[in-house]
């Protein structure tokens, strides 16, 4: 356990991270596997979320109702996340923030939303020399952070794991990060800092959390997922049979994409052609025998058989029948009408790249369910 008093700082208090990162470090800390206790800091200014930061910040912890099947078998318990022990609010804890960023982190963990990384023209070099002033995006909150730490420790390194759903997210934030410096005219020797003294981790996160609990806490299922790619020198916040560190990320990525999220938008498909209710939920689609046979059909004729080909056969199957326990969930509220956002996009993405591989590996198999998904993009 490391001395600091909040080794790991994070932005985002979304459901989410309660239920994943979060209770992850928390079930380590009891066991002794952990860097120490997080403090998070809430970027934005809703009021659900200052309710949230203000129960995190009490110290009591939150409940995170665990629930689903596993193996087939139910499972319907509670656990309590205690990691988060202080919670900011950026526009009113800056400096605060920034103490922490430059004296006490070994670890920054994030995520921002679907636009989190996206930057805000307002944000300028002008920064630098104001320590009062707010960064608006987060890329900008991190420039700022980590060039206040390399001027006072410029030998210390520091490990971010950002946990956005963007391909190579390490890679994404450093370059996003990087370019602000280089458009703010900062040294090169901060620049090489972020490139040699920071860690960028790659990873992947995978858990379905389906409801809130207010004002703090979350509903998951059982099954979580946080694959690391390796790299020297990375610190991680903790250790969990959850966290998987790797050297082949791509293969949790693409097991992920083209198994449960192609299963989630073929579903959705499937909903959006047949004028379904417009509550309909997962579990209620995949109690429709017809949609279930044609889904199972997608995955056993049309998608195994790729990563078979891949040499991924036994993996994948593996992967298809846990996924499959997740859709069955009997407790999980998990709407079509979600997952159906973007729908296009999410085709382009999750079917037409598994047509793509067939085609590329000779196979012969027609992928009639997913060409007929995929026709007219």
């Amino acid at each position: 356990m490391s001395t600091l008093s909040t080794p790991i700082l994070q932005f985002g208090t979304s459901r989410f991270l309660q239920a994943h990162a979060d209770l992850f470090v928390s079930e380590a800390m009891e066991a002794g596997e952990a860097l120490g206790p997080v403090a998070v800091v809430q970027t934005t200014a809703s009021p659900e979320s200052a309710a949230r930061i203000a129960a995190m910040a009490d110290g009591a912890g939150y409940p995170v109702r665990i629930r689903g099947l596993k193996a087939g078998s139910r499972i319907d318990e509670e656990r309590r996340g205690r990691a988060v022990r202080r919670a900011l609010q950026a526009d009113r804890d800056w400096a605060e923030v920034r103490r922490i960023a430059v004296e006490e982190a070994a670890v920054i963990l994030s995520n921002t939303g679907d636009r989190g990384f996206d930057l805000d023209e307002r944000d300028d070099a002008a920064l630098i020399a104001d320590p009062t002033r707010v960064p608006r995006s987060f890329p900008a909150k991190l420039a700022v952070l980590l060039f206040a730490r390399w001027q006072k420790r410029p030998d210390a390194p520091i490990s971010l794991f950002p946990c956005e759903l963007v391909s190579r997210n390490g890679d994404r934030l450093r370059d996003l990060v990087a370019g602000l410096a280089g458009a703010w005219g900062l040294s090169e020797g901060f620049v090489a800092y972020l490139h040699e003294r920071c860690r960028w981790a790659n990873s992947l996160v995978d858990r379905i959390v389906s409801e809130p609990i207010q004002p703090v806490g979350a509903v998951a299922e059982p099954y979580a997922l946080w694959a690391i790619e390796a790299q020297d020198g990375l610190v991680l916040p903790c250790r969990h049979e959850a966290i998987v560190v790797t050297d082949d990320l791509p293969r949790y990525e693409r097991l992920k994409l083209h198994l449960l999220n192609l299963g989630h938008t073929y579903l959705a498909e499937r909903w959006l052609e047949g004028g379904r209710a417009a509550d309909e939920t997962v579990l209620q689609i995949m109690n429709d025998p017809a949609i279930r046979a044609d889904l199972e059909a997608v995955w056993a004729e049309e998608v195994l058989p790729v990563f078979a080909a891949e040499g991924l056969g036994e993996e994948a199957a593996a992967y298809a029948g846990e996924v499959r326990d997740r859709f069955l969930n009997p407790f999980l509220a998990h709407r079509i009408a979600d997952i159906a956002q973007n729908h296009a996009e999410k085709k382009r993405r999750r079917l037409a790249p598994v047509i793509a591989l067939a085609e590329q590996h000779g196979l012969d198999i027609p992928q009639t369910r997913l060409r007929a998904a995929c026709a007219g993009l």
